[in-house]
């Protein structure tokens, strides 16, 4: 729906650019050229914290996995002490 609606205000405003005979803003390969660099900063943001943060959580559980390996278990224990 969002698509339709902004189809629909770009083309009104096409036409009143036309009623007026102003040119618009900016040459339309130039103004399509910068929403899509808009869109694409949008979701370029979020991509790059999001693989950030996935690393970082995988390295702090790897770590935390490590440390929980070096403790000895009281399993461990018992059998070293029994045997």
């Amino acid at each position: 729906m969002g698509y339709i609606v902004s189809l629909g205000v770009g083309f009104g405003v096409g036409l009143l650019y036309w009623l007026l005979k102003v040119q618009s803003p900016a040459p339309p390969l130039i103004a399509l050229a910068g929403l899509l660099g808009m869109v694409l900063g949008e979701h370029a943001i979020p991509a790059v914290k999001g693989q950030l943060f996935t690393h970082n959580a995988t390295v702090q559980s790897a770590v935390s996995s490590s440390a929980d390996a070096s403790k000895p278990t009281p399993s461990a224990g018992a059998a070293k002490e029994g045997g």
